[in-house]
């Protein structure tokens, strides 16, 4: 996990991913799961300085989300190896210390919801990915720490933070 240039304040989300592995537009929420392929854990990294002064400026986020090294996904994960993909546990840890600990059950939006309503402005097509939120938690981390984050005991990835 490298630092991208100017940034002083690197935020950690653990999330998971939706793997889309069927195109369509306006899906009905009914219809979504349907449309889904699987599943991937997903540590979405943000340069939280970068986006504040982004935002004050009213500029788009793209330095502050779209760096090398921002999004790191793990191998894809089968649909029917999550059947209940509203009920994943999410777990973030940096040094060993527990940040993150929650469940897709808790997040605002449920994975339908989100399906539906993305693909009535855009088709959604395979093997897209979607973001479906991170439990609370987030904090910073520097150069030298490690991250450790999981979905359940299912998969885990580690990343040392470096400059």
């Amino acid at each position: 996990m490298e630092l991208p240039p100017g940034c002083e304040e690197l935020h950690h989300e653990v999330e998971l991913g939706v793997v889309i592995g069927k195109t369509g537009v306006a899906i009905s929420e009914s219809n979504t799961m349907d449309h889904v392929g699987g599943y991937a854990l997903v540590l979405d990294m943000t340069a939280r300085d970068i986006q504040s002064k982004a935002k004050k400026l009213g500029y788009p986020w793209t330095f502050a989300k779209g760096f090398d090294t921002a999004l790191p996904i793990s191998k894809f994960i089968p649909k029917a190896e999550i059947p209940e993909p509203d009920n994943v546990h999410l777990w973030l840890k940096v040094d060993g210390k527990l940040k993150q600990d929650g469940n897709t059950r808790d997040l605002i939006f449920k994975i339908p919801y989100l399906i539906s309503y993305i693909s009535q402005t855009m088709t959604l097509e395979e093997g897209d990915l979607i973001l479906t939120g991170t439990p609370e938690g987030v904090s910073a981390v520097k150069p030298g720490q490690t991250i450790v984050c999981g979905l359940g005991d299912q998969i885990e990835m580690t990343f040392p933070v470096v400059l």
